[in-house]
């Protein structure tokens, strides 16, 4: 928003009574037990959210989708670098957990930490029923975080977009550059700077 006024959630945080929780707080509870891997939450903007969709089961084409990126990725990520399939990144006031993340190092990298913004090249969130989170909310997120590109491969409108030109912490986080990518285009992978490999978007998209 130019007026400077802070930017809002759109799809949590609603209402004024929520508690609100900060990174390290929610770390704890994992640890000691009080929000397990069957509660399906993350932090986001401090605020403990469901992972959407809320009730029931991810559809057949979302999981089908993610299963079909896993294997298409994996054969394009350089040596160096590693990727992560729903698995947390610690950020200043969030601990999404994104579809696929590729993060520098290997393996046993993350085994004592959640990488950061910093060790991220790049985070994709494949969006059905959690398009306008992962449009609005998850953007500002990752804008804000600075991580430096994001995509949200589109199963509503069956395409792929690409968020770049990260504002980093300002009143209104944003991409600068959004570009939509549709069967027939091909999306570039960069991580660093460097285009690592150059991807059909159908081999992407169900």
């Amino acid at each position: 928003m130019s007026n400077g006024t802070p930017s809002q959630p759109a799809t949590y945080g609603r209402d004024p009574s929520c508690a609100k929780f900060s990174v390290a707080r929610y770390q704890r509870m994992i640890e000691v037990g009080i929000l397990t891997s069957a509660d399906k939450v993350e932090l986001l903007e401090n605020y403990i959210v469901c992972r959407l969709p809320i009730v029931g089961p991810r559809s057949p084409r979302h999981d089908g989708t993610v299963q079909l990126m896993s294997e298409r990725l994996r054969q394009h990520v350089p040596a160096g670098w590693s990727l992560r399939i729903l698995a947390s990144v610690e950020l200043s006031d969030s601990q999404p957990e994104p579809d696929f993340s590729i993060v520098r190092g290997g393996v046993r990298t993350y085994m004592t930490r959640h990488p950061s913004a910093a060790n991220t090249g790049l985070l994709i969130e494949t969006a059905d029923a959690s398009l306008d989170r992962d449009q609005r909310d998850k953007a500002r997120i990752y804008a804000r975080a600075g991580v430096v590109i994001y995509w949200i491969v589109n199963l509503v409108d069956r395409r792929i977009e690409v968020h770049t030109d990260p504002s980093g912490p300002t009143a209104d986080p944003k991409y600068a550059t959004v570009q939509h990518l549709s069967p027939g285009d091909s999306v570039p992978l960069v991580l660093d700077g460097t285009v690592v490999a150059t991807i059909p978007v159908a081999d992407l998209l169900p």
